[in-house]
């Protein structure tokens, strides 16, 4: 089962929730699991090894802010705006 994720725009998703929530939108369509998976040049057994981790997280969430097909997916069966998903993003990639 995947965590809810939060309905309102007053609220960015967390980022952990997120990612989360990006992971079981790949495990359900395996066709992007395996282009993820390629573009990031992970294995399964390194795929299973890196979830839960930050940098998978960051992986995630980079690779749905480039695609915008599947973020717009993400966003509609999720709940939220595609909005908050790129606030989320461009805090992440914040350039100080």
């Amino acid at each position: 089962m995947r965590p809810d994720l939060p309905v309102s725009d007053r609220s960015e998703p967390d980022v952990s929730a997120l990612a989360d929530g990006c992971l079981g939108y790949l495990a359900d369509h395996p066709e992007e699991l395996l282009a993820f998976m390629q573009h990031a040049g992970l294995d399964p057994q390194s795929l299973r090894a890196a979830v839960g981790t930050v940098r998978l997280q960051h992986g995630l969430i980079d690779y749905f802010a480039s695609n915008e097909a599947i973020l717009l997916a993400l966003c509609a069966n999720g709940g939220f705006s595609p909005e908050s998903f790129m606030r989320v993003w461009h805090r992440l990639n914040r350039v100080e």
